[in-house]
């Protein structure tokens, strides 16, 4: 039972956003107030000031000034920082004096989708003054979302993909292997036989629709794959196959498209090797290069491994 002095704490709020980007790139625009004052703020307002000192214990002080010229403070302390991954911020919303109106715990979570990322944000809040608290927090959603849409336009500029003279050319490679306790015949199977490689090669279920597949892995022939994401966003894979040596060697070359804009042109090779006991050693290297800023060889280079991972699950 509540004391009559006490109030009920207002229901979290949850938000979450998909981009096209890496969560190496969203993360960096909390990481700086140069970047800050360009999106925490909703739609009309601006930010004059800003601290931002992202370590544990670091403020993260942001002035927000209204259409009308009031200025409004958050100011907080980083909590938990978990680079790429996890960030908690103890903020506190003041009046003009400086007296606190309400605390906000605000939780962000930075999770891989396989064809970009996702930004869970979770803000729980604590009243002190609950006449003024309510009336902000009730606008809160709102003010989340307007946010949200001003760093996804900033992601595009740190990502070089805004503007059609934003272009770029990041060239890089990556070697992978995987020990698999299945013969060389299985593996290969399941890296060229349509029905086996279904099971692993696609997006994660409930996260991604299928919308075409096709492969004819030969000297010459082609693979491509498109799918959905929950976003609405699009990704193609589209490959030719240039060396095919049963059961031992896959050379091909592939471009990525999401939506109508081509990310990358890569040349993959991957490589089978029996091993003692009946199992396989598999290698992968992948040549890309990674166009207008929408993907490195460090993100390929996770996706990979993970689709590699799969590929493991599907052969148990």
């Amino acid at each position: 039972m509540t004391a009559p002095h006490e109030t009920a704490r207002p229901e979290p709020l949850r938000i979450s956003r998909e981009f096209r980007a890496r969560c190496e790139t969203v993360f960096r625009a909390w990481s700086s107030a140069e970047h800050v004052k360009s999106w925490f703020c909703p739609e009309g307002f601006t930010v004059p000031e800003a601290d931002v000192d992202m370590r544990v214990g670091g403020a993260f002080n942001v002035c927000m000034r209204a259409p009308d010229g009031q200025q409004h403070w958050t100011r907080g302390t980083f909590v938990e920082v978990i680079p790429n991954r996890r960030l908690v911020i103890d903020m506190m919303v003041p009046d003009a004096a400086g007296a606190a109106i309400f605390n906000a715990r605000t939780e962000v979570d930075f999770s891989d989708t396989g064809c970009g990322m996702r930004l869970d944000v979770v803000q729980s809040y604590t009243l002190v003054d609950p006449d003024r608290a309510m009336g902000m927090i009730a606008g809160a959603a709102t003010g989340w979302r307007m946010t949200l849409d001003k760093l996804e336009a900033l992601v595009l500029r740190l990502g070089g993909s805004v503007g059609v003279d934003a272009r770029s050319v990041a060239h890089g490679s990556f070697s992978l292997e995987r020990s698999y306790d299945a013969p060389p015949a299985r593996v290969w199977q399941a890296l060229t036989d349509p029905a086996a490689k279904q099971q692993w090669f696609g997006g994660r279920p409930g996260e991604w629709e299928l919308i075409e597949r096709s492969m004819d892995v030969r000297e010459g022939g082609r693979e491509r794959l498109k799918g959905r994401w929950k976003s609405g966003m699009t990704s193609t894979f589209d490959a030719i196959y240039h060396d095919v040596v049963a059961q031992t060697r896959l050379v091909y070359s592939y471009v990525m498209h999401l939506d109508d804009k081509k990310i990358s042109a890569s040349l993959a090779t991957i490589q089978l090797d029996a091993t003692e006991g009946g199992g396989t050693r598999l290698e992968i290297t992948e040549q890309g290069a990674f166009l207008d800023g929408y993907d490195d060889a460090g993100g390929r280079e996770h996706g990979t491994g993970l689709l590699l991972d799969a590929l493991g699950a599907s052969l148990s």
